[in-house]
Order: structure tokens, then sequence, then C-alpha cells
């Protein structure tokens, strides 16, 4: 709703309840907002990802919303903070594919999951015979991403020096590629996201101050799933209907069921909601899950939990 309604021609959208100083001041912003500024064609379709669901209609997530809408229409850096299985990702890419840069090149890149000694690589790219093994020259996430947005995923596992060297792109827009000589002008849009707490880590040395107030223009939270529960009946419903689409049975949901998910601390967050609404639509004889089926294989993953062996 609420980037249908920026999408319409909306200034500001405000989640209930609401500050009265805070409405008059947007009001007056918007009476003094030039003419003629541009529409823009935005849509948000029933399923807008293909992976975690962007559902629900808490406060938490209302907020979440409305800074959402906030940088559509512009290029500023978004660092999203959360837990693992919140659905950053999601986030980055309905801030790409409804925004200005939806015609361009979504890339993502995890920083988490690239050896220390390639990541420059990855991201810059690399010359024919820069090191051992490049028997070619390699186009880096930043290129790839010309034009687009590139989601640098879990940031706060960056090592030091790719660190020095991303600040340094951000500040020119400019890259080089490893071995190379020449300087490529890089036209991006970045957002980050991280599910460490940075600033601890910047008292450590392990993350650099000046990076981290590059890519903290506009922090966007995502809350756990704990602190949204009014959302997991929701969100199951919506994963029910998700597994039918891909071919599992399509399964009801008990209210006693609804109840004992809405109760669940869900460690995980939306990704552990996920796979459990998914076993039970597989796993369940009936046509609705109840509460004993999802009381089963919540105790079972809590038996698998590694913390509870020893």
């Amino acid at each position: 709703t609420a980037v249908r309604a920026t999408g319409g021609g909306a200034f500001e959208y405000f989640p209930k309840p609401f500050d009265l100083d805070d409405l008059v001041s947007a009001t007056r912003q918007a009476a003094q907002q030039a003419a003629g500024a541009e529409e823009r064609d935005l849509h948000l379709g029933d399923d807008p990802g293909h992976g975690l669901a962007l559902i629900g209609r808490s406060q938490p997530m209302q907020e979440v919303y409305r800074l959402i809408t906030r940088v559509l229409g512009n290029d500023l850096t978004v660092l999203i903070l959360g837990e693992s299985g919140t659905g950053k990702e999601l986030v980055a890419e309905a801030i790409h594919q409804l925004g200005k840069r939806k015609d361009g090149p979504f890339v993502a890149v995890n920083a988490a999951a690239i050896p220390r000694d390639l990541i420059e690589s990855e991201l810059f790219g690399h010359e024919k015979g820069a090191f051992t093994g490049a028997t070619a020259r390699n186009i880096g996430k930043f290129e790839q991403a010309q034009g687009g947005t590139l989601f640098l995923d879990e940031i706060g596992d960056m090592p030091a020096e790719a660190q020095t060297r991303l600040l340094r792109a951000l500040q020119s827009g400019r890259i080089r590629r490893v071995g190379g000589a020449e300087e490529i002008a890089v036209d991006v849009r970045i957002v980050a996201a991280t599910n460490r707490d940075l600033l601890p880590l910047i008292a450590s040395g392990g993350f650099r101050e000046d990076l981290y107030y590059r890519l903290n223009v506009v922090p966007i939270r995502l809350p756990p799933l704990r602190e949204r529960a009014g959302d997991i009946e929701p969100l199951a419903r919506h994963f029910l209907a998700r597994a039918a689409r891909e071919g599992l049975p399509r399964r009801g949901l008990s209210k006693a069921a609804a109840e004992l998910l809405a109760a669940q601390p869900w460690r995980g967050n939306v990704r552990e909601l996920q796979n459990v609404i998914y076993r039970a639509a597989l796993l369940v004889r009936d046509d609705q899950i109840d509460a004993g089926t999802i009381a089963g294989l919540l105790a079972t993953d809590q038996r698998d939990e590694p913390s509870a062996h020893p």
C-alpha cells in the first residue's frame, strides 16, 4: 500500500499512530516541493520476491515500508540491518525493482562467502595474468552492476584490505581491476546489509569507521520475527499458498496451529518459519495442518540444533 500510494503521487506515508507535529512538518514540506516532479510508475505484485516474503502489517514492518518508499526515487546508499533470515536481500531487491534503477541489473555478492584472497577480484575484476590462475580477464561485480544496484551482503565480514578499496570506489565512483592500470567509472547504487553490530567491530578495529559512515546513509532495520508476532499467521498462510503453487499439496492451517506458531521465538526468523510450513505441507496427511503437527516439527528442530548436543 505504501509503494502504491507513493507511485500514485503521495508525498509521505504515515503508519498509525503518528505524531501530529510530524504530519504538520510533512505537509509543509509537501507544499514547498517544486511542481512538476517526475511521476514514478511503481508496481507491487502479489508476491514481491522470489525468496522470503516481505509481508506484514505490524508497526515495525510499517516503518520498513515507509523507509523503502523514501529511497525509491533517489540513489542514497542504504544499509539494511537485521538478523539472519529476516529478509534483507528481499528488501534490497524491492528497493531495486520498485526504484529508478529497475531497468538496470541487480547484482548481489555475499562478502562472507568469498575467500579473502579472491574478494577484491570478485568485486573489481582482474586482468589476465594478475595472479596465479588468472588466465583471462574477469569483469567484477561493480562493472556487472553498471546502471543498476550492487547489493553487498554481510558487509561486516569483509576483509580490511577489501574495505579500503571499497571505500575508495564509493568516494570516487571509479574502480581499478586487480592487476590493471586503467580506472573505470562505475554508476551503481549501493545497498549493503549485515547481521552484525558494526559499532563494536569498529571499536575493535575490525571495520573501518569511515566506510561505516559512507554506507550508513539510510539505515533500515528489519525486525526479527519475535518482534512482530501478529505477522506470523499471514506469513504462514502465504507460504502455504506458495507451497501449493510449487507442487506441494494444498493445506489449510487450524486456529490452534496458528496460535502455536505465533508463540514461538523463531531464532531463524522468517526463513525458519518458511521451512516449518513447507515441511508441514509435505508431511501432514489431512487437508489441514493442526497444532500437533506443528509441535512435532518444532520438537524435531530443537533436537537437531547443534547447541543441543554436547
